[in-house]
């Protein structure tokens, strides 16, 4: 079946049931632009076209949104850490569209983690931050939800950001199809405790977010 057309940012948060105000949708324009320019000389994403980029990243992370926030809702701010970020992916567009989300962005890559901070800059996000390093090796305090999007293995997600996690937080690993054989691979300390099948907008493609918590956290 071929993909659905695709429509504008509007179409999309309506689709998704997100409120999308005037600052939030020029800020999600301004960040897709300074992507795309970024791109043509840093490779921050193997995605080129403009339109491609509107439904593959934009509209794929804002459909997270309504079940991000319905395990972590706005009465208060949460830490959220953005694993493997790349172009800020998405840890960017939950900045944007969620201010009570005090989101960092941790890359391996310089150049990825200099772009995410000229993001923050550039869009005047005070709830955005960037850290260049392994996340192994990220010294911060810790994180109400930590998520990641194609970065890596369920075992090794959840491995390398366990120090992270504070107590009673949670995992948000954003999958194509469901990772079966991942989760069954997880170390008997990982509870996955919820898989939410996610309908993106305009792509004819598999999605999914796996729930992942300590069990000691239960």
């Amino acid at each position: 079946m071929p993909p659905h057309p695709t429509g504008s940012i509007e179409d999309t948060c309506n689709a998704l049931g997100l409120n999308l105000g005037a600052e939030q949708l020029s800020a999600l324009r301004d960040y897709l632009a300074l992507l795309q320019r970024w791109n043509a000389t840093y490779n921050l994403t193997a995605v080129r076209d403009p339109q491609a980029m509107a439904t593959q990243h934009l509209a794929d992370c804002l459909a997270v949104l309504p079940p991000l926030l319905a395990r972590c809702p706005s009465d208060r701010t949460r830490r959220v850490l953005d694993v493997g970020s790349g172009g800020g992916l998405p840890g960017v567009v939950l900045a944007i569209m969620q201010p009570t989300l005090d989101v960092t962005c941790v890359d391996a890559v310089g150049k990825k983690a200099a772009f995410i901070r000229q993001a923050a800059g550039h869009l005047q996000l005070t709830n955005l931050h960037a850290e260049h390093t392994r996340v192994q090796d990220l010294r911060a305090p810790p994180f109400d939800l930590i998520t990641s999007r194609a970065f890596a293995s369920l075992a090794d997600f959840t491995a390398w950001s366990t120090d992270q996690l504070a107590q009673g937080g949670v995992w948000m690993a954003m999958k194509g199809k469901l990772p079966a054989d991942e989760i069954a691979a997880l170390p008997p300390e990982i509870e996955m405790f919820h898989v939410e099948p996610l309908t993106v907008p305009g792509l004819d493609a598999d999605r999914c977010l796996v729930w992942m918590r300590k069990r000691s956290a239960t």
